[in-house]
């Protein structure tokens, strides 16, 4: 019996069953993050998508609070349940309505904008620095053989980010109906963590083929780690670190997974 390496990747290689996509432990990839995370250089890292965010929250609200106030205040003028429900709250003594609601909906549409940037930040800029963190650590055998990974990588952002805005805007109305609103917030965020993260964990490291098998093969797994991230989004403290972290978590599940991949490559004949 004679073990041959192949340089094809194939779908008949997915013969390895567990070991592809079952085999990569993302329990193992948040540990190795948090051991990773607790390096100076990625403790310095957290500071560059933190502060983008939190200067674009600052201009955000400068340049569009006031705005975007004035014009929720007329549409919900319009609003006829809204209305009536102001009306019966007077009524009863009670306080008004559209007072707390429309500064409540300004900055649930404000606040997203401003993490979505810190999270697009961290995927184009900080992601190279992680894995070339991770990399000359625990992946050393992992080759490079990524194809114009700067250009992926920035469409890959741009485009999840325009999604996410998109989604985020278009189901805000349903976060009136309980309890929808923290629904809907968890998966757009394990959307916009899973889409962006993934591709960049891998892109530098996997061949355009290698990159369709570990997407197509491990989506539960990043998915799984986009659902923990968005979770851990719900405490604002986490907001400071869920950039870089989550990067760290992509980074060892994606160059694991690639590295199992190819030793699975060896088949016997």
């Amino acid at each position: 019996m004679t073990a041959l390496r192949t340089d094809s990747v194939t779908p008949e290689n997915g013969r390895f069953s567990a070991a592809g996509a079952g085999a990569v432990s993302v329990g193992q990839a948040f540990k190795r993050a948090l051991v990773s995370q607790c390096h100076p250089t990625m403790l310095f890292a957290v500071l560059l998508p933190f502060l983008i965010a939190l200067v674009g929250c600052l201009l955000l609200l400068y340049l569009f609070w006031t705005p975007l106030n004035e014009w929720l205040a007329a549409e919900a003028a319009r609003w006829d349940f809204v209305n009536r429900a102001e009306d019966w709250m007077l009524a009863m003594g009670l306080f008004s309505l559209k007072v707390y609601m429309i500064p409540v909906i300004a900055v649930a549409i404000l606040l997203p904008v401003s993490g979505i940037l810190g999270l697009a930040i961290a995927a184009v800029f900080v992601m190279p620095l992680v894995l070339r963190h991770v990399s000359q650590r625990e992946y050393v055998g992992v080759a490079r053989q990524g194809k114009h990974a700067t250009a992926v990588s920035v469409w890959n952002a741009v485009w999840v980010s325009l999604a996410f805005a998109a989604g985020w805007l278009l189901t805000l109305p349903l976060w009136l109906v309980p309890p929808m609103a923290i629904v809907l917030s968890i998966f757009w965020w394990a959307f916009a963590f899973s889409r962006m993260m993934r591709v960049d964990a891998i892109v530098e490291h996997a061949s355009p083929a290698e990159r369709k098998l570990l997407l197509e093969r491990n989506n539960g797994g990043f998915w799984t780690i986009g659902l923990i991230c968005s979770l851990l989004n719900l405490l604002p403290p986490a907001w400071v670190i869920l950039p870089v972290f989550s990067a760290l978590v992509y980074a060892h599940y994606g160059l694991e997974a690639l590295k199992r991949l190819r030793e699975d490559r060896v088949i016997d004949v």
